[in-house]
């Protein structure tokens, strides 16, 4: 069984920089994505985090999120998708 691989996302997460994140591909196999060095989010953070949910889902990977910023959080809350958030223990 195969490593997953880690994305390390940093600075602001908005809707200026989330399209460009959303253009890069996910490769096959599992992906976990670190927001340790991420600064800012706005609700394009949390579409771009269900993006990538399809899109593994697609492609039968998985995604862990870690260290999700509270902001993030905050607004998965809102929305009422939190639990479908695949938040690492």
């Amino acid at each position: 069984m195969t490593e997953p691989l880690v994305v390390t996302l940093e600075g602001a997460l908005t809707l200026e920089t989330a399209a460009a994140c959303l253009e890069r591909g996910l490769p096959a196999g599992g992906m976990v994505f670190d927001f340790s060095g991420v600064t800012r989010v706005d609700s394009s953070a949390l579409a771009l985090l269900l993006a990538w949910l399809r899109r593994a889902k697609a492609q039968g990977g998985t995604v862990e999120l870690r260290a999700l910023p509270e902001p993030l959080l905050a607004l998965a809350r809102l929305y009422g998708i939190d639990a479908l958030l695949p938040l690492a223990a």
